[in-house]
């Protein structure tokens, strides 16, 4: 496999992990297009990055990349004086590193030994963060959550991790109807969408239902996630991949609580009222 191939193979996770970190596509799509700048500009490797790219692999390396770009910028890793002043405002309270390293754990799967290479900390700093952004996690997240999914087992799965996080699941919607009808009930502050429903409509379809009266933080769950993350716009910024872990389910739950993205139809889309 080339070089190039390995980029494109991981660069799916790269701009996952990179949205999620922002909370916005824009933003994270420009840090992902400038760590393939960074690449392509042909630096050639310290011995340690080649040492760590022959174990760590293709998304290690990747992703060594992203993070120094992001470390870069000072702003990055302290909470700036918006962050401090919404305390009160729940999940923007959190802080950057613990974010960074939980993101890292939780949703791309590194092992705290290879968050340590990519951070550049010690090991046991890595755990003290991944531990810290659980408890201001934790301490924070309030809201009702509409699962819209048609297997009956998944569906339950993701009730349990909603509740594990202290939320509350006002219902679960097999098909594109019942998520709609479900929405006119009860206003949801959050919700987990399938794309493939039981009697053959779309999730997306639902969705876009849903926002046409209402704007809200939407999670997309799919086992092709390439289906979605094509970059051509618009794409969700928060998506979970099939089959999902457990941990994964809950900080895409907490990111896309914590930056409170309000997904938006494009123009063209847009539908009458719920």
């Amino acid at each position: 496999m080339t070089g190039s191939e390995a980029i494109a193979i991981n660069l799916p996770y790269l701009r996952r992990f990179a949205r999620a970190l922002t909370g916005s596509q824009e933003a994270g799509d420009a840090y992902a297009v400038a760590t393939l700048e960074a690449i392509l500009a042909e630096q050639p490797p310290t011995p340690r990055e080649e040492a760590e790219a022959a174990t760590g692999g293709a998304k290690h390396a990747l992703f060594r990349t992203f993070l120094r770009i992001w470390g870069s910028l000072s702003v990055n890793r302290v909470a700036d004086s918006a962050e401090a002043l919404a305390a009160d405002r729940g999940l923007e309270a959190m802080t950057p590193m613990p974010r960074v390293a939980f993101l890292l754990s939780a949703l791309e799967g590194f092992d705290p030994g290879q968050i340590a290479t990519l951070l550049d900390l010690p090991e046991t700093e890595v755990r003290s963060l991944i531990d810290r952004a659980g408890q201001e996690i934790a301490a924070h997240i309030q809201t009702d959550v509409l699962i819209i999914e048609d297997e009956l087992i998944i569906a339950l799965d993701l009730e349990a991790v909603v509740g594990e996080l202290g939320l509350r699941v006002s219902e679960i919607a097999r098909t594109r109807a019942e998520a709609v009808a479900a929405v006119a009930r009860q206003r949801p502050g959050l919700v987990l969408a399938d794309i493939h429903l039981a009697d053959g409509s779309s999730g997306l379809d639902a969705v876009n239902d849903i926002l046409g009266g209402m704007e809200l933080p939407v999670i997309f769950i799919t086992a092709y996630p390439e289906r979605l993350l094509t970059g051509e716009r618009p794409e969700p910024t928060f998506l979970i991949t099939k089959p999902f872990r457990i941990d994964t389910v809950k900080a895409i739950i907490s990111q896309a609580l914590f930056f409170d993205r309000r997904a938006r139809l494009p123009r063209a889309a847009t539908a009458g009222p719920v």
